[in-house]
């Protein structure tokens, strides 16, 4: 017969996965209904929250309470002169001017001109296809000793109809402003033009032969880096042994957040082997999320893990439905760490005055924040989304302090995910590569289009440049097209 130890036991065991399931089913529902942001504003008209309603008698035993010692300082500059409007949007200048010139309707025969009203209007025409027609002059020469013809002039791909122009644009559509291939197919047509879909896939795979040395060459720099971000991001894959579904393949990505650098290696699946071949000369600093594939990197003498703070704030959001005053706290001072990278961020400060500034402000709130998560863990329920965001942040927390060491690590690892996102945006329109080595070129091509978004490069007019530069440039100086080191004809 069980005592009533027992059934105490097990009704606490119960409270506990009852607990678990309802904070399951609210992170299914806020992934299904709810808003992305992760936003935090602290509650000021509710004291009680930030001491948990803890009697006077067990306030000794929490230190919550100090949380009342925390709050924000809200910096806001008065307005003392009234501000200009600053008018309509003033148009750039480089922008083709057509001019149309309004005479009035009445007699002007005996008037003296004064003036103009001038108005700019914006407007647009669709871009345009037109034809490249290339003559070559042919000479005989005297005597009948043969025949002179201009050389042919080098191309992007010689037995392919396509130019340099066009061959950027469909690869910018697609990588860039996420149209699938099929629907640019439908788009020629409008034009007039019947252009194949197998025609577009080949023109896009005879891009990224050509682009390679490129990409291999920012593999070589990326690896040359003492500091990277890592994260992977999935992608579906038609895979001809599959039959009637996708496999699950991975871009890898790794992100120079110092120098402006990203590249994205495609790999069939998420295990170890991917990041170990990529980075087993790697020395330096780097940066992940909490997936445990990547304490294997912490044994290794030259490399450093640190870990990212954005992901440990995400777990206390999470857990704001299961207990909403321990998750406001937490978040609050994930604020107030952010605080401080926004002022260094504001100010421009360089790396050994960020350091400092990290130091004297952020550390006593890690130090604080920590002690206070200690003394919380043993008194949440084992299986809450609250004890899980308190084990995280606990089991991870060397590597989480770690960036308070050196004014060039980031706080979080949202560099690289900011480089991710465009994948994210493009898989929802073109759905899945159409085979591995499909998926492969989209990792080449998200690679330097991204470093280029990082220089602030218009992609097409650097892939359009490059385009008609690589047949005929030397392979020694291949560093030069690199977005970060390009310059324009």
């Amino acid at each position: 017969m069980q005592s009533t130890e027992d059934y105490k036991i097990k009704y606490e065991e119960a409270l506990g996965e009852i607990a678990l399931l309802k904070a399951e089913l609210q992170q299914l529902r806020k992934m299904i209904f709810g808003s992305k942001h992760e936003r935090f504003i602290a509650s000021e008209n509710n004291p009680s929250q930030l001491t948990l309603n803890i009697q006077a008698e067990q306030r000794a035993e929490c230190n919550i309470v100090d949380a009342k010692k925390i709050s924000y300082t809200k910096i806001t500059t008065e307005v003392t002169e009234n501000k200009a409007h600053p008018g309509r949007m003033k148009l750039p200048e480089h922008l083709e001017r057509r001019e149309k010139i309004i005479e009035p309707a009445e007699d002007i025969t005996h008037c003296k001109k004064i003036g103009e009203e001038i108005t700019e209007e914006l407007e647009y025409e669709p871009g345009k296809l037109y034809v490249n027609k290339i003559i070559r002059s042919k000479y005989a020469k005297p005597n009948n000793e043969g025949i002179i013809t201009a050389p042919m002039i080098e191309r992007p791909l010689p037995k392919a109809i396509a130019g340099a122009g066009l061959l950027a644009q469909i690869v910018i559509d697609k990588y860039v402003d996420h149209l699938p291939l099929y629907r640019q197919t439908e788009r020629f047509k409008r034009e007039g033009i019947q252009i194949p879909y197998s025609t577009l896939t080949d023109w896009v795979s005879g891009t990224c032969k050509l682009i390679t040395p490129l990409y291999d060459a920012l593999k070589t720099l990326i690896l040359q880096s003492n500091y990277l971000h890592v994260d992977e991001s999935p992608i579906k894959v038609l895979d001809k042994d599959k039959k009637g579904e996708t496999h699950r393949g991975y871009f890898w990505v790794y992100h120079n957040s110092t120098e402006g650098m990203v590249f994205f290696e495609y790999r069939p699946g998420r295990g170890r082997e991917g990041p170990e071949e990529m980075l087993k000369n790697f020395k330096g600093y780097l940066q992940t999320d909490g997936y445990p594939l990547y304490d294997f990197f912490k044994q290794k003498e030259d490399i450093t893990v640190l870990h990212c703070m954005a992901h440990a704030r995400r777990m206390f959001y999470d857990a704001l439905e299961n207990d909403k005053a321990r998750a406001e706290y937490a978040l609050q001072q994930f604020a107030l760490l952010y605080n401080t990278e926004r002022k260094a961020k504001q100010e421009a400060l360089d790396e050994t005055t960020i350091m400092k500034l990290r130091q004297t402000q952020a550390v006593p709130v890690l130090q604080a924040f920590e002690k206070w998560m200690k003394e919380q863990y043993i008194q949440v329920p084992p299986k809450s989304a609250i004890a899980k965001a308190l084990q995280y942040c606990l089991g991870r927390w060397n590597e989480l302090m770690l960036y308070t060491s050196d004014g060039k690590l980031n706080i979080d690892n949202n560099p690289v995910e900011n480089s991710i996102r465009p994948v994210a945006i493009g898989r929802k329109n073109y759905l899945f590569a159409g085979s591995h080595e499909a998926a492969a070129r989209s990792a080449m091509l998200y690679s330097l289009l991204g470093t280029c978004k990082l220089h602030q490069i218009n992609p097409f007019i650097w892939l359009r440049d490059i385009l008609q530069r690589l047949p005929s440039h030397p392979i020694n100086k291949i560093n030069e097209l690199l977005p970060q080191n390009w310059s324009p004809l």
